[in-house]
């Protein structure tokens, strides 16, 4: 039987040090402020909206929903990226994705001001992470993965790393991070063959898909760390499940994260401290121009 590796131990002990640099802007007269922007009605964005406006609560910043019709058109969505953009008072802005495929999510990110990208959305951001150079903030989802291995003693000095997925918005981007650890990383994605095969063969799995229970018994052996950032909703069960058969593999592995329970709740944790940067960095930027 597998160890969970919950995220909550993780995310409370980010929350406690958030805390206290909110408080420390609020003495300066800042309140850190994120806006929220929702496209539609996903359960998988709904549940992670929770999620942060819990989180942010907690450490003490503001936020602010911009709720938008699954069928809003490009330009509306970008006005409102723009209004984002012009209000001195939002620090970061987190948009969900995907996007409905009528929209250019590319145009969007574009429109977005890096400084205020606290998701790894726009060009400038994603190149920072992939390069491990520049001021962006990585991928929240990706940067999770990093802390629970952390907080749990995983050591990826040298590990064999197989990560299922090569998005932008998780799947390359924590690949690179995982390398920057010295990892000895294999990206698996749809054309891979005998993916359970590779799977098998890894010390750590980092399973990002975006398609429910994509990994069985079949991928995993014993010793293994399981790292399940999927986030689905299964209709026919009416509940969130992950990339991971959690039944299946539970038994076999030595750890795995849960869904719900595991990345998406330190996920919500490294938001906020995104949001905590960006203000800190407005913050400063206010005192620099007064000099």
């Amino acid at each position: 039987m597998a160890a969970l590796l919950k995220g909550a131990p993780v995310a409370k002990a980010i929350t406690a040090e958030l805390v206290e640099r909110a408080q420390k802007l609020e003495s300066l007269g800042v309140v850190p402020t994120l806006a929220i922007m929702r496209v539609g009605e996903r359960e998988d964005d709904l549940s992670y909206e929770r999620g942060a406006l819990k989180r942010c609560e907690k450490v003490g910043i503001s936020c602010r929903r911009y709720l938008l019709p699954a069928d809003v058109s490009q330009e509306e969505l970008l006005r409102v990226v723009a209004e984002v953009n012009e209000d001195p008072s939002i620090h970061g802005c987190l948009i969900f994705r995907p996007l409905p495929a009528h929209l250019k999510e590319d145009m969007v990110a574009a429109a977005l001001m890096p400084k205020k990208d606290v998701d790894s959305m726009t060009s400038a951001s994603l190149l920072s992470t992939l390069s491990g150079h520049g001021a962006g903030y990585a991928p929240c989802t990706a940067e999770a993965v990093l802390a629970i291995l952390d907080h749990y003693g995983i050591d990826l000095d040298g590990a064999n790393v197989v990560v299922v997925g090569r998005s932008l918005v998780i799947g390359k981007p924590v690949a690179s991070m995982l390398l920057a650890r010295n990892a000895t990383v294999t990206t698996c994605h749809t054309h891979t063959r005998d993916l359970a095969d590779v799977c098998r063969r890894a010390d750590v799995v980092v399973a990002a898909a975006g398609h429910a229970r994509t990994l069985g018994a079949d991928a995993v052996r014993p010793g293994q760390t399981i790292i399940d950032v999927g986030i689905n909703w299964d209709a026919q069960a009416k509940k969130l499940v992950g990339d991971v058969d959690f039944e299946a593999v539970e038994p076999l592995a030595d750890a795995v994260t849960p869904v719900p329970g595991g990345v998406g709740a330190v996920t919500t944790a490294i938001l906020a401290r995104h949001v905590i940067c960006a203000a800190e960095e407005a913050c400063e930027h206010v005192v620099r121009t007064m000099q």
